[in-house]
């Protein structure tokens, strides 16, 4: 199937936007991206202002690829709205047509406490382990690809099992927290109806769900655009970016530390949410893309 982009209103960079970091499911193969979303293997790639795909085992509708990679977003408008300096404005530059995605909370939330103190190909792998080990095969175009295993799957699984994943510490807050979303305790697209901070309170209350990764399950997963998670990148580019934000003795006390307190990461979340306004998701997503290339 096919999507014909009018780049004009609507940009969109499908290199950018699965190359960013905010997604751990992707790889590309000859000219071909291949992705698991849900339940199928997505086979995607464009050329200029075409976007081709197929999907197995179902077929899929343009509206399924249009939702997923947030098309329905007036990025013109976002962009416009957060372009408020030099340094935004060369990351828009940069990454021109990047979008956030719209991912499966449960498979955002699991990967994100994965992706605690661990870089980006050990979080594939991860993953990818989660899904050999609980997940279901699929085989497409002669390549085996894994479904994510349901909260169900992982609820059942004994520690050990789950330690054979290379999950490290994170396979205890793994469990807990799929047990309590077997047991039906906890309803992620509940999440969807509140505001942002009632929303973050409650994703704070699970096991392994720190302020990061309450911040990109609800950007990344639950339409919030106005969360704005911070690591080490996205902790570099502010202080570089804006350190009269902040005062003097925070930015030489922080700039040289590995981690940040929660406090700490209190005051430059609290920033980017005040200075970008209600879509700091899309100005973080652009500066930690911006950052990592740096």
């Amino acid at each position: 199937m096919e999507i014909q982009l009018d780049t004009s209103t609507v940009p969109f960079s499908l290199e950018h936007t699965l190359r960013c970091g905010q997604l751990f499911r992707w790889k590309k193969l000859g000219d071909w991206w291949y992705g698991v979303v849900k339940d199928k293997v997505v086979k995607i790639r464009q050329i200029a202002d075409k976007l081709m795909f197929q999907m197995f085992p179902e077929k899929t509708t343009a509206e399924f690829i249009e939702n997923y990679f947030r098309l329905d977003d007036n990025l013109p408008s976002i962009l416009s709205q957060i372009n408020k300096d030099e340094h935004i404005r060369r990351a828009i530059q940069r990454c021109h047509g990047l979008r956030i995605s719209r991912q499966e909370p449960w498979e955002c939330l699991i990967s994100y406490i994965c992706a605690t103190y661990k870089n980006i190909p050990a979080i594939k792998n991860m993953i990818l382990n989660l899904s050999k080990q609980f997940g279901d095969k699929i085989t497409f175009n002669g390549h085996d690809f894994y479904t994510f295993p349901k909260p169900s799957d992982l609820a059942h699984a004994g520690l050990e099992e789950m330690r054979s994943c290379k999950l490290g510490f994170r396979a205890e807050r793994v469990l807990e927290t799929s047990r309590i979303l077997d047991r039906e305790e906890f309803n992620l697209e509940d999440l969807r109806k509140m505001n942002y901070e009632k929303a973050r309170q409650k994703l704070l209350s699970l096991p392994g769900a720190g302020q990061k990764v309450a911040d990109c399950v609800l950007l990344f997963s639950l339409d919030k655009l106005e969360a704005f998670p911070v690591d080490i990148w996205m902790k570099r580019a502010v202080l570089e970016f804006y350190p009269s934000y902040f005062e003097r003795s925070f930015v030489k006390r922080v700039s040289t530390k590995s981690s940040i307190t929660p406090r700490e990461y209190k005051t430059i979340n609290s920033f980017g949410r005040e200075y970008f306004g209600k879509y700091a998701g899309y100005a973080q997503e652009y500066l930690f893309t911006l950052s990592r290339e740096h």
